[in-house]
């Protein structure tokens, strides 16, 4: 792991998402069914496993330094007629960030959102998973952008 013992504690923030793309006749049914597939609930599912995921990233990483979250939020919705975007954020004052954590809750529940439809489709892509934004370390990032800080 990454030496962290002389780094200052300050409140670091990351934001991922996940884009899900589903078949239009899926995403018919899934919006008609108020989110519910075969499985149950599936905005609720993918949400408990995100944030689950996002706890657990130090088992999942290798390098990755176990860490006390002290938010993880995730939403999910449509943004498009066929994509579901899941965002997920994660915010800690340490010494280390948490762009890992939320990109592994973003994907644990883009994946869970594909296992509750499955039943419906197996043409349903996991599009994307990208960083949206981290502060609080040494660089700054918004949208891919990196940015030093002031």
């Amino acid at each position: 792991m990454v030496d962290v013992g002389a780094k200052v504690v300050t409140a670091r923030v990351a934001v991922a998402q996940a884009i899900v793309r589903f078949p239009a006749d899926v995403a018919k049914t899934l919006r008609e069914g108020g989110l519910r597939s075969p499985k149950g609930p599936v905005l609720d599912t993918a949400v408990i496993a995100g944030t689950m995921a996002a706890k657990r990233t130090h088992e999942l990483i290798p390098f990755c330094h176990p860490l006390a979250i002290e938010r993880c939020k995730l939403e999910a919705g449509f943004v498009s007629d066929t994509e579901l975007a899941i965002r997920c954020e994660v915010a800690i004052t340490h010494k280390t960030g948490v762009e890992m954590e939320a990109l592994t809750g973003a994907s644990v529940a883009a994946l869970t959102v594909y296992d509750m439809c499955k039943a419906l489709s197996h043409e349903i892509v996991i599009e994307s998973v990208r960083l949206l934004e981290k502060s609080g370390g040494k660089r700054n990032v918004r949208a891919g952008k990196l940015r030093a800080k002031a």
